[in-house]
């Protein structure tokens, strides 16, 4: 096998070693903060772990279309996966942007302040942590192996990062302020951000032609 192959290989079980770890990490993330949130009315909370969906749906279809390359998939085979893993991810995002409108309408009409969740808070100064660590392993692979998916993957894990910074604020102004709206809009906030990453990763989805066989993959 030629030494350039190799290090592909290489880097193909790195880049789904990297997509494991996001889609357990990721999981716990819905399962902590949606129920957190559910349980203490905070619209940012559950927004958060809503996006958290669109970062676990994207690792599980990324790990199908790096293993299909793995295992030595024909390059027709192989831009197919990656048009559909883009299309998943894109379609992924404009689910979550509807569903965080949802939630913080939702919130500005009742005009009731959230309550207060340890294990929320918790997950989300863990996430400070762990985020940015997931977030260089998907860039690094996914400039390593030329994947727009991956390299959307590892932008998103970014914005999950802002998106964290943004709800603890939300929560902080709500809990210690009284200011009942600060939740809703640290949700609102988000929206912007997840709409321009469906954008994109729709645009992409569309760019990819299955039967150009001599396109990156």
């Amino acid at each position: 096998m030629p030494e350039k192959q190799k290090d592909r290989d290489a880097d193909l079980r790195r880049g789904i070693r990297v997509e494991i770890a996001s889609l357990v990490y990721n999981v716990l993330e819905v399962v902590v903060s949606v129920t957190a949130g559910l349980l203490t009315g905070s619209a940012a909370l559950v927004s958060w772990g809503l996006d958290s969906t669109v970062e676990a749906t994207s690792a599980g279809t990324l790990i199908w279309r790096l293993r299909g390359e793995k295992k030595g998939a024909d390059r027709r085979t192989i831009l197919k996966r990656k048009k559909i893993a883009l299309s998943v991810v894109a379609a992924a995002f404009w689910i979550v942007v509807a569903a965080i409108l949802y939630e913080a309408v939702s919130a500005f009409l009742s005009q009731e302040a959230p309550g207060f969740n340890w294990w929320g808070i918790a997950i989300l100064f863990v996430s400070l942590v762990v985020n940015p660590f997931l977030a260089w392993g998907k860039h690094r692979y996914g400039k390593r192996l030329d994947s727009p998916a991956l390299k959307y993957d590892a932008k998103d894990t970014l914005i999950c990062e802002y998106q964290t910074v943004v709800v603890l604020i939300g929560i902080g102004l709500t809990q210690w302020l009284g200011w009942w709206w600060a939740d809703p809009v640290a949700a609102l906030l988000i929206v912007p951000y997840v709409a321009w990453e469906g954008f994109e990763a729709t645009k992409d989805a569309w760019s990819v032609d299955p039967d150009d066989v001599g396109a990156a993959a």
